[in-house]
């Protein structure tokens, strides 16, 4: 018996050794429905993602939103207020430019906000969820079209959820460079040229060269990722052996090892690549 058919049983017998006696039919009955609506809905929330292939091998699990992650990071970064790619620091949301020597491209406005930056982008692993491609029947908009993608996941696939919100992905941005990596690969890049002042990043062709400094770092953020989400296209054949050489070039410092312990205490789960590493260095 599910929990639905057990409240209604339990509500019906109720209902006949107590109400019926008592006169109260109609209360009796307003109180049922209210009961099999909520049952319902708890269901439709427990049910929904039923049949998906939501394997989560040692990720996010506590932390179902995005906007959540967002509000949390503030107070994990107290202390450390430096942006990944350009190693700017910020004040209450906004970019030194002269702590780093960044200057704006062409997009002044955005340049000037710090935004959290998903290190592996979410496109990365959406484009493996059902949602994401093709849409749910209820992403539907107020004039009658469906949509898919990112918003459309995010309502209706836990996992992609989960996933989207895990804080180890998750890294101060300025938000015009947020914004041109897009969800593009990393790669190397020929030449280097410099296009955000001394800020050492280079975008084109689609791809996203990010400096040496802070190569590992991205390298052991795709590698968590990879394990702790399997099967979702995070590290392609082609990219495997870049991003074992970064994290070696690259190793973990304290920072690195401060923020994962810093993560674990909110987002309960061990990030097993950084473990092993920062416990080697005895950080």
């Amino acid at each position: 018996m599910n929990k639905l058919s057990f409240y209604i049983t339990l509500i019906f017998i109720t209902f006949i050794s107590i109400n019926v006696y008592g006169g109260k039919l109609f209360d009796t009955l307003t109180s049922l429905k209210k009961a099999v609506d909520k049952v319902r809905s708890e269901e439709t929330d427990e049910y929904q993602y039923e049949g998906q292939n939501n394997i989560v091998n040692n990720g996010n699990k506590v932390i179902k939103k995005f906007s959540k992650s967002k509000k949390l990071l503030w107070k994990i970064y107290k202390g450390h207020e430096v942006t990944i790619y350009c190693g700017c620091k910020y004040i209450e949301k906004k970019p030194d430019f002269k702590s780093c020597g960044y200057i704006p491209k062409k997009n002044n406005k955005r340049a000037n906000r710090i935004e959290w930056e998903h290190v592996v982008p979410a496109h990365a692993f959406g484009k493996s969820f059902t949602e994401w491609t093709k849409g749910h029947p209820k992403c539907i908009k107020k004039n009658g079209k469906s949509y898919k993608g990112r918003k459309c996941s995010s309502k209706y696939n836990k996992l992609f959820s989960l996933m989207e919100s895990d804080l180890y992905n998750l890294y101060p941005a300025i938000g015009e460079v947020n914004g041109l990596r897009s969800n593009y690969s990393i790669t190397e890049l020929s030449g280097e040229p410099r296009e955000f002042g001394k800020c050492d990043v280079e975008i084109r062709n689609s791809k996203f060269e990010p400096p040496d400094r802070v190569r590992g770092d991205i390298a052991r953020t795709y590698l968590y990722m990879d394990q702790s989400y399997p099967n979702r296209g995070i590290i392609s054949k082609k990219n495997r052996k870049l991003i074992n050489a970064w994290s070696k070039l690259d190793p973990v410092d304290e920072w690195e090892c401060e923020r994962s312990r810093r993560i674990q205490k909110i987002q309960k789960n061990v990030n097993k690549i950084l473990k092993n590493l920062c416990d080697e260095k005895g950080y």
